[in-house]
């Protein structure tokens, strides 16, 4: 039977939008808002809910290359893949085949993806169409050393399994959190290209390559702005001399946190990273990680601003967020990276990256914290799957394709989609505003300036998480989930009792290992 042809699907900043005038006058109706005084590095003072500063811990918990659709494509009230009779309506074009295929369900617990470089952007988005999917994984590297490089595929599904999507039968502990607390549907990766610079954001709000140890010797690359032999000479001078080859010399977070006695942690997964170091490169070995190590997903050790504040000590192992949580010593700030076995990018488990985030979210509400706790959960970018929104265009640097994101806290609403334009630079905001008086990264107040070309945190597009709290609500009871839930996915990986998957240790059956959580204290 001959498929329809491509639909294009709307724009983010389209008049016709679904829903984003509802997110809008949510955002202003939530609260009664009241000016905060700004310090001497502030901006102009933003208008902000005094309620925010019930959130007195911030968890940004960040896994990999995972798109909107791949993952919440068909979630009940989301902004989605357009059905008809349960049948997708939109088909996108497949070069070898001559013909169009649409998205389909993937039962399968590792997926190929696609190639997620700033090309493959240009490509998969084609100009607005967003029908450059097929075509990307099609012209990808293949039989690469490691799979996890920007330019492969892994993908050997007939049609490639970019077009796949997952439901709640394959990843149901992300959407009991999406139907117990908030699904953003319209965040963006901040930048229209790969995990690198996409890190670099996450920190900074900015991606850039500099000379010199000068901020101003940073100009803008959202590429990939230094190679795996930099990174590995970076990490190999870093271990023995306490310095690098690489300057990350602009302007990140932590300087403002520091400046405003915030407390901040950035936990790392020892393994190895989740990514290739090169965007461009046809093959890499994979790279050590651990919180020594300064990498794609440890980009805070060679920010020179970390050095100068004298805080390499607040990037720390995996194990001290989970003592930290146990014992209510949170930071006010903290950053999660996982290592590539829990990170989900392909050809990572799905249901051992679930199960990593589901330890860490459970932590956190176990905590003696939870009750002032923010968890923000997202995905770097789009690894190549299938998404059928426009990124809306804020400047020369983004936004880049749509991410899955769920927010969770004792002051969430419940059961609701916000469909505000986001991205991470939102978390930035969130943070500057709860911690900082509404200081910015900007170059002009911050007391450290670089050529940064925007303050990505003023956008007039960028939405305000706020409108995803209701700080009036009586402090939500955790959602503690097992780690092993079950699943229709023809094989998983192995599991034991305990906070997690475990690598290399003595396999028990899934279907016996379920991780029971202990009550929530209080």
């Amino acid at each position: 039977m001959a498929l329809p042809p491509f639909r294009m699907r709307r724009r983010a900043g389209a008049s016709g939008r679904r829903r984003l005038v509802l997110g809008a006058t949510l955002a202003v109706a939530l609260a009664l808002f009241t000016p905060l005084s700004a310090g001497a590095t502030s901006a102009p003072a933003n208008n902000v809910p005094t309620g925010i500063h019930k959130i007195r811990h911030v968890i940004i918990v960040m896994q990999e290359n995972r798109s909107f659709d791949s993952y919440f494509g068909t979630f009940p009230g989301a902004d989605g893949i357009p059905m008809r009779n349960g049948i997708p309506t939109v088909c996108v074009p497949n070069p070898l085949t001559k013909t169009c295929d649409r998205p389909y369900h993937d039962t399968a617990d590792i997926n190929g993806g696609g190639p997620h470089g700033y090309q493959s952007a240009l490509t998969d988005i084609n100009g607005g169409k967003m029908d450059g999917f097929i075509q990307s994984a099609e012209g990808a590297s293949r039989g690469c050393a490691n799979p996890n490089n920007p330019v492969c595929s892994a993908s050997t599904t007939p049609i490639p399994d970019v077009m796949g999507y997952h439901t709640a039968a394959e990843i149901p502990n992300y959407w009991t959190y999406a139907k117990d607390f908030v699904l953003d549907d319209h965040m963006f990766e901040a930048v229209n290209s790969w995990s690198l610079p996409s890190h670099l954001y996450l920190v900074s709000g900015w991606s850039a390559r500099c000379t010199s140890h000068s901020p101003m010797s940073c100009v803008n690359d959202i590429t990939g702005p230094y190679t795996v032999r930099q990174f590995d000479q970076a990490v190999t001078q870093e271990l023995t001399t306490g310095t690098t080859t690489i300057d990350l010399a602009w302007t990140d977070l932590t300087w403002l946190l520091d400046h405003h006695h915030v407390s901040w942690a950035y936990y790392v997964q020892t393994g190895t990273q989740p990514d290739c170091a090169n965007s461009q490169a046809v093959t890499c070995a994979p790279v050590f990680q651990s919180s020594k190590t300064p990498g794609i997903w440890n980009p805070l050790p060679l920010f020179e601003d970390v050095h100068q504040d004298h805080q390499l000590g607040n990037i720390k192992p995996l194990d001290a967020y989970f003592r930290a949580a146990e014992s209510g010593t949170l930071p006010a700030v903290s950053w999660l990276a996982p290592s590539q076995a829990d990170g989900e990018h392909p050809p990572a488990s799905v249901h051992q990256g679930q199960a990593y985030v589901t330890a860490v979210i459970n932590a956190a509400m176990e905590s003696p914290d939870w009750k002032s706790t923010a968890i923000f959960l997202s995905w770097d970018d789009w690894g190549g799957f299938y998404d059928g929104v426009q990124p809306p265009k804020v400047d020369q640097n983004g936004y880049g394709l749509r991410v899955p994101s769920i927010v969770i806290s004792p002051y969430a609403r419940k059961g609701f989609i916000d469909h505000q334009v986001l991205s991470s630079d939102a978390y930035l905001k969130f943070i500057e505003d709860d911690f900082m008086h509404s200081a910015r990264l900007n170059p002009k107040t911050d007391g450290r300036p670089d050529p940064r070309p925007d303050v990505r945190e003023n956008s007039p597009q960028l939405g305000s998480l706020v409108a995803d709290f209701n700080f009036s609500q009586s402090p939500r009871p955790p959602v503690l989930l097992p780690t092993n839930p079950p699943t229709d996915s023809p094989s998983i990986p192995p599991y034991f009792v305990g906070r997690g998957p475990c690598i290399g240790c003595t396999a028990t059956p899934p279907s016996v290992a379920v991780i029971r959580p202990r009550r929530p204290r209080g």
